[in-house]
């Protein structure tokens, strides 16, 4: 490629109170087993806005480093490779799984660095700078090739959302023997949609906002059901009575994972995918006497990204189709407005709008 690198470069810090630090810094230097990405596409995450834009307190566990470089959803060209690299070069085009762990512990060698427990374990735009600057260094144990097929912007989706919507999916083994119910209709819940789709499954979305049904409209869902006290009802009229084979929580409220176990049929499954919140339901009729498997589902593997990206290739899916709104980097403040009104899709910073 033979690309002029500079020595410095805009990068963007989230230091809370609702507010977004550009910042000049220094170009990074690719080490041992690293490459240098150029940026082309960095799109912006729930945990994100509720942990660090907001609030910027850690109640996911691990400690977060101020002064980093924020966004762990990145996708990039590499432009530099460190020493001792050998399955990345110059103009690859790639997604990164946003969490490094330390390599050797039971979890990492499944391939769940998310679920690292070491010291070592450092998250991009946590503990280590992230994607929402001009260039990132990324370790290439966490490098995902990118097929020509997929966009930048599809490689950013794939980074944390749809690998999250995706793990979900092969948790409930979902497949087009099932209906799929979704409660919750923002990024992850419309990632979630379009996967069951294809897998096969008829896919119903349920959410408050009417813009989010909207959307999971034009996206595929078969059928999309209002927010709130009726909303179970409605989904059993759907049904014929039996419920769902699976039902997937994406909303983390109270509520919505309380429909989930009652939407879901004898010996279904309820995955329980959105963060924060509480629940509290009696175990006798909504899942001992359903013979129900409520799972707990938090990212994926670097292996199942993989595959992700394979079977979105061969299925010809661009997970981009759920960006609503896009910024180029220097409006990283006003992306962060728009996406905290609660009423978007995917935003996305794509670089190439500079």
């Amino acid at each position: 490629m033979n690309q002029q690198i500079p020595k410095k470069m805009l990068g963007m810090k989230l230091p809370g109170g609702a507010k977004v630090e550009s910042c000049e810094c220094d170009v990074p230097v690719p080490g041992h087993g690293q490459v240098l990405l150029k940026m082309k596409a960095a799109s912006l995450c729930g945990s994100d806005l509720k942990y660090i834009y907001f609030e910027h307190t850690d109640k996911t566990g691990g400690a977060r480093y101020d002064n980093v470089i924020a966004g762990h959803e990145p996708s990039g060209q590499v432009v530099s490779v460190g020493e001792g690299v050998t399955d990345f070069k110059e103009g690859d085009r790639v997604v990164v799984y946003h969490i490094q762990g330390c390599g050797y512990c039971d979890e990492c060698k499944k391939g769940f660095f998310i679920n690292c427990q070491q010291p070592q374990r450092r998250a991009y735009g946590w503990q280590r700078d992230g994607a929402l600057a001009e260039y990132m260094v990324a370790d290439t144990s966490t490098c995902i090739h990118l097929p020509d097929f997929l966009t930048y912007e599809d490689g950013a989706m794939i980074a944390c959302g749809f690998g999250t919507a995706y793990q979900g999916l092969l948790r409930a083994n979902v497949s087009g023997r099932d209906i799929v119910m979704v409660m919750g209709l923002g990024p992850v819940g419309q990632a979630a949609i379009m996967l069951a789709k294809a897998m096969g499954a008829k896919a119903i979305g349920v959410d408050i906002s009417p813009e989010r049904l909207e959307m999971a409209k034009r996206i595929g869902a078969d059928e999309v059901v209002q927010g709130g006290e009726h909303a179970v009802s409605e989904v059993m009229n759907l049904t014929e009575g039996k419920g769902v084979e699976a039902a997937v929580d994406c909303s983390g409220s109270s509520i919505g994972r309380h429909q989930c176990l009652e939407v879901a049929r004898m010996w279904g499954n309820v995955v329980f995918l959105g963060e924060q919140g509480t629940v509290t339901f009696e175990p006798s009729p909504l899942l001992l006497h359903k013979n129900l498997t409520l799972h707990g589902s938090w990212v994926t593997s670097v292996g199942n990204m993989e595959r992700l990206v394979e079977f979105l290739d061969r299925k010809k899916i661009h997970p981009s189709d759920i960006i609503t709104h896009r910024f180029p980097l220097k409006e990283t403040d006003k992306a962060f407005e728009v996406f905290a009104t609660g009423k978007t899709g995917k935003v996305c910073i794509n670089h190439e709008m500079e």
